[in-house]
């Protein structure tokens, strides 16, 4: 039987739990907040950049995240479930807001370059005009409410389907129906067209 070595070093201190740490973490204890970084970090960049598929969007979302956990520690309730669930939680939101918010921007430019790609106002005026006297038309469009008066320049003076309207105006498809219907109502009224 061999002898036991006695000069092994004493065991060090158990590690805390992120349960314990978080609790730390929420009274402002830095180090703490280190240990629960070096424990998290790994996952929750895994899990942003499954959402983002972009590697430097995913690091700048994962250090949103890890400062999220050190302002919100305090927020972290043991009896909702386990730390790095909640963790995982925030860095899973965070990453579908940063989806979202790239997708409002194409949607932003794709409306804009809708815009761009339009028929000049005084092209489509022309022909309008030639049939009914300018001043009327001002006149009559005047008449109208704000939200008419660009529905219906964008339908019949830029050239844009119900739908390109709805997407330039981000509204639902019907909104701009009705909108363009009651405008129409009005312009006819006002220039005394019969049915």
């Amino acid at each position: 039987m061999e002898p036991v070595p006695t000069d092994l070093p004493a065991p060090g201190p158990p590690v805390p739990d992120l349960v314990a740490l978080l609790a730390l973490v929420a009274q402002g204890d830095q180090d703490a907040f280190a240990a629960v970084y070096d424990r998290v970090a790994g996952p929750v960049l895994g899990l942003v950049r499954s959402v983002l598929r972009d590697p430097a969007q995913s690091e700048e979302v994962a250090q949103e995240v890890l400062v999220e956990v050190w302002r919100r520690a305090a927020a972290y309730s043991p009896d909702r479930g386990t730390p790095m669930a909640w963790i995982m939680t925030l860095a899973h939101r965070r990453a579908v807001d940063r989806v979202r918010s790239a997708q409002a921007a194409s949607d932003r430019e794709h409306r804009a370059a809708l815009l761009d790609h339009t028929p000049a106002y005084d092209e489509v005026t022309e022909r309008v005009e030639a049939r009914l006297e300018r001043e009327q038309v001002r006149r009559c469009m005047g008449g109208l409410t704000e939200r008419q008066r660009q529905s219906v320049t964008l339908a019949y003076y830029r050239g844009l389907t119900y739908r390109e309207v709805a997407e330039v105006l981000a509204l639902p498809l019907g909104t701009v129906k009705t909108r363009l219907r009651d405008g129409l109502i009005r312009l006819r009224d006002c220039l005394g067209v019969t049915a």
